[in-house]
């Protein structure tokens, strides 16, 4: 029996697939943050229109059933661009660091088959290129898309796009030690006898017992006060979108929200994700003008590596970017991949 797709266009779809969706991720092989449905919403909510840079985008999000059995979604929006309609993942490109189809493991190139099909019904919005991004590199749509679209005479080029430094979290912080380099393991240790010793010195996660929004007011403080670059990145559709995403993320037990405080001032701050026992390093903000010369961005992040160790996380995720303290830190690179499908002249164009 065929496999039957659907198209959802009205955004109303990532509530109302909502449960079905978190199950279904979690019996995939792709199963991250970013591609929950809370995650999805407020994307789409707030950045949709911002990151497609022109016309605002057509939601084609796909869902693959066998029978009543949710099998797989294929979660896509139509752009327009010079060069013609495109497809590109919900999410893409800029603030989603691992971005996949959401199948059934085992079950890839029978669903990707289907949507290929849903793809160039008539009834399907117009595209002439997939440029999908932030591909992981474990992810089976890496084999199974290319060969799929090759054998319908579609051209497609696979591309490492950016790396995500990656510590592997051994059982214990001296071991952890022990895997850096002699001159940053020396520098670390240095860091932390120092703030160790500093009197008025505290880091800690945001919990229940605290108020979400003032702390991420505060954190967003944080952000803007880091760099140039950053304050001019949390525009107001931005600001929406982090608080959305940390309401959501709290409510469903896997933000990390900390912060690194000298008497009573916030020095620096993490907005993680631990999920599937890892923790990703989302976002941060530092006040480099009240940093007693600790190095406070590197100090909390040491406290947060022997945290996750002693809660026996798998992984330390700084997620995409080649900035030099993650390799200091112990970060090893894994690539993140784009894949681009070229459909050629779409009938009727």
């Amino acid at each position: 029996m065929p496999l039957n797709v659907e198209m959802h266009s009205h955004p109303s779809a990532f509530d109302t697939l909502a449960d079905e969706w978190t199950a279904l991720l979690r019996r995939s092989a792709t199963d991250v943050p970013f591609l929950t449905p809370s995650y999805q919403r407020a994307w789409w909510r707030h950045l949709a229109d911002v990151e497609t840079r022109r016309t605002p985008p057509s939601l084609c999000l796909m869902t693959v059933r066998d029978g009543a059995e949710l099998v797989g979604i294929v979660p896509l929006c139509q752009a327009d661009r010079p060069e013609g309609p495109i497809l590109q993942w919900v999410g893409c490109v800029e603030v989603s660091d691992y971005l996949d189809a959401v199948v059934a493991a085992g079950r890839e190139a029978e669903v990707w088959a289907a949507a290929l099909n849903g793809l160039t019904d008539p009834a399907t919005p117009e595209w002439k290129r997939m440029d999908l991004c932030n591909v992981p590199a474990d992810s089976p749509t890496l084999q199974v898309l290319p060969a799929l679209a090759r054998q319908r005479g579609w051209t497609v080029e696979t591309e490492v796009q950016e790396v995500c430094p990656v510590i592997p979290l051994p059982s214990t912080w001296e071991e952890y030690l022990t895997s850096l380099d002699g001159k940053d393991r020396h520098e670390l240790r240095r860091k932390l006898r120092r703030a160790e010793a500093l009197e008025g010195l505290r880091w800690y996660i945001v919990g229940p017992q605290h108020d979400l929004e003032a702390e991420m007011e505060d954190f967003l403080t944080l952000m803007a006060r880091s760099t140039r670059a950053k304050a001019e990145f949390l525009t107001p559709p931005m600001r929406a979108f982090f608080r959305e995403l940390a309401r959501a993320a709290f409510a469903e037990g896997w933000l990390q929200l900390a912060f690194l405080e000298w008497d009573g001032r916030k020095l620096a701050a993490y907005l993680n994700f631990v999920y599937r026992n890892r923790v990703l390093v989302y976002n941060s903000g530092l006040d480099w003008r009240a940093d007693p010369g600790l190095g406070a961005g590197i100090v909390l992040s040491a406290f947060l590596i022997r945290h996750a160790i002693a809660e026996g996380r798998e992984a330390y995720d700084f997620l995409r970017g080649s900035e030099d303290y993650k390799y200091r830190l112990g970060g090893k690179d894994v690539p993140v991949y784009r894949i681009g499908v070229d459909r050629g002249r779409v009938p009727g164009g």
